[in-house]
């Protein structure tokens, strides 16, 4: 086929025929003196949603009745998993074990590998040439505003973690130190935490956003991930078991990695209560009944809808974490913090390769280190790909990819590097000046210890807390969304009921995952995490190739393509054209017998004229 439409410009230089019409140089432009033939296949150019062969299976269905072996089949993993946690805790923690201790040793080179692969693959996409394609329409606006976008992607991607390992991860790093580094070294303890935070997990959001978002809004295609396979493995397998199978993993780990946010907050949550004198020794039962009572309050947000709950609760919470960082940094050491900025960016930057290429074998106690902290992170990013890139996918109709990529990249990295330089910074600072974060190692507790050493603390752990609590709702909100999504094959507004029930579902995995801990629950969490998650890294690995066959065939690149071998041919041929005409000139001048040529002329003839006298 030849060349589409390029910024609803036909190509106007270069004959073209579509399905037996030939669009020749100085056709009309489009609407002047068109068929409605020619009209229509127009369109389809500048919006492949419009064309006729884009088969009915294939567009979305608003009215999508609930997929039962997608749904059977995901909640029957999970019943399977909650039971087995109930009552059978021993074995089921000793197989946890096991499967951690096999997963870190002989697949943690995968993670550290893919993680990085994933950014340079989302770098490449979005300053190609596929860059300039638009998430739904040539032309279409987008649905949000830039900075509602941003606050909703940056708190439903990562904000209860950000609460929670502001102060733990870099306060860790610090005292315990890095393998192959010494203890107290400020510059890697925050290199190294941006390493987790920065451009990695939103990378691997930006594969799963990029791939259903184009898939929806521009193919017309159901919003389910098995859907972007279909350049892969076909339409056919894509609506048979194995499209199934991928999206009934994909609520698997959706739901392992909302619950381990929740139970990571539940137990922050708890921490904050007994710093602020609201609760006692909080144990296990007040865990699990701020598990359920945030598990009401997503609910409820979920049944809003996008456009009103999420959207709300999001700015909510830009505005209450940003007075919370401004008030920590100008009640902290301020010019302490100032300067951190810039050092940890440029720290990060300079030392990206070589975190990126620790491995198990890097340095003594590097194994252990990598399951514990970046084995782990990767695994919680993989889980919450799913829910975080349907959820970008949705809020960013109307983007370019290069925009898309762009903002998903900098505006968090921007963000992360302030918030981890005022709250880790502050959190070294407090420690090198006697005044101990640390306490007993307990990382929940140390956010609030935090607080505790500035004026006005008591009323920042209790806004730090609601933070806490409206940063999970957010995400819980996204993810329970999602997976009803998923349920009803690819409904934009997913069912009330299917959303209970997958929210519940959550709350059942992280009150399994507190209790199977008990003492330990964090490190339960999230062991749990890393062993659900694990194998959906190859589901990812695939669907990188997915979006570039996909993208490849897209009537923008193509036209773009066809623009520019036309132009390499045309400059070839005036190349050519000039060639000949320069060695036609001096055909012409040797057959004219040029000036220099008269004196051998003369020559001659006088000699000609001596012979005769002779």
């Amino acid at each position: 086929m030849a060349c589409g439409m390029a910024g609803g410009l036909i190509l106007r230089t270069m004959p073209t025929t579509v399905e037996g019409m030939t669009i020749s140089e100085g056709s009309p432009r489009q609407g002047e003196n068109w068929s409605s033939q020619e009209q229509a296949l127009a369109e389809a150019f500048v919006d492949p949603t419009n064309d006729p062969n884009v088969s009915d299976q294939s567009r979305l269905d608003e009215e999508a009745p609930i997929n039962w072996s997608v749904t059977i089949g995901a909640l029957a993993l999970i019943l399977a998993v909650v039971v087995w946690g109930l009552f059978g805790k021993d074995s089921f923690n000793a197989f946890s074990k096991k499967a951690l201790t096999y997963i870190t040793e002989d697949w943690g080179w995968l993670f550290v590998l893919a993680g990085t692969v994933f950014v340079g693959f989302v770098l490449f996409i979005a300053f190609s040439k596929f860059g300039h394609i638009r998430l739904g329409k040539d032309g279409e606006e987008p649905e949000f505003s830039t900075p509602s976008w941003v606050a909703m992607m940056f708190a439903a991607g990562m904000g209860i973690g950000l609460m929670f390992y502001g102060v733990a991860e870099p306060l860790n790093y610090f005292r315990e130190g890095v393998p192959g580094t010494k203890p107290g070294d400020v510059g890697v303890s925050m290199a190294s935490t941006m390493f987790h935070w920065g451009l990695h997990p939103w990378a691997l959001y930006a594969i799963v956003g990029l791939a259903i978002a184009y898939t929806t809004f521009r193919l017309g295609r159901k919003q389910l991930l098995s859907a972007a396979f279909i350049p892969l493995i076909g339409e056919r397998r894509a609506h048979g078991p194995l499209g199934k199978f991928i999206d009934i993993f994909t609520i698997f780990a959706t739901v392992f990695g909302t619950a381990a946010s929740l139970g990571i907050g539940a137990t922050q949550i708890a921490s904050g209560m007994e710093s602020t004198n609201l609760w006692t020794n909080p144990g296990t039962g007040v865990m699990i009944g701020i598990i359920l009572v945030l598990g009401v309050c997503f609910l409820a947000s979920a049944a809003s809808g996008v456009g009103k709950g999420i959207q709300y609760i999001s700015n909510a919470n830009m505005i209450m974490a940003g007075l919370l960082a401004l008030f920590v940094l100008i009640v902290g050491p301020t010019v302490v913090i100032l300067n951190l900025v810039p050092t940890t960016l440029g720290n990060y930057l300079s030392n990206f390769f070589s975190m990126a290429a620790r491995t198990a074998d890097s340095s003594e106690g590097a194994g252990e280190w990598l399951g514990t902290w970046t084995i782990f992170y990767w695994a919680w990013w993989v889980s919450w790909s799913p829910f975080v890139g349907m959820f970008l996918a949705r809020i960013s109709r109307g983007r370019t990819i290069r925009e898309f990529v762009t903002v998903i990249l900098m505006v968090p990295l921007a963000v992360t590097v302030v918030w981890f330089s005022i709250f880790g910074g502050s959190a070294i600072h407090a420690e090198e000046t006697g005044n101990s974060i640390w306490g007993d190692g307990d990382a929940t507790k140390q956010l609030f210890n935090l607080l505790d050493t500035v004026p006005g603390g008591y009323a920042a752990s209790l806004l730090a807390m609601v933070l806490l609590a409206t940063f999970f709702i957010t995400s819980a909100d996204s993810a329970s969304t999602v997976m009803g999504t998923m349920s009803q094959n690819g409904r934009v507004e997913a069912n009330r009921k299917v959303t209970v029930l997958w929210g519940m579902m959550t709350a059942l995995i992280a009150v399994v995952m507190i209790l199977t801990g008990g003492e330990d629950a964090l490190t339960n969490v999230q062991n749990i995490t890393i062993i659900a998650a694990s194998p959906f890294v190859f589901i990812i690995i695939a669907l990188m190739f997915a979006i570039v066959k996909s993208l490849s065939n897209d009537p923008l690149y193509l036209d773009h393509k066809a623009q520019r071998h036309y132009a390499i041919r045309e400059a070839r041929e005036k190349r050519v054209a000039a060639y000949l005409k320069k060695q036609n000139k001096r055909g012409v001048r040797r057959f004219n017998m040029p000036e220099k040529a008269k004196p051998a002329e003369d020559r001659q003839g006088t000699a000609e004229q001596a012979d005769e006298a002779r």
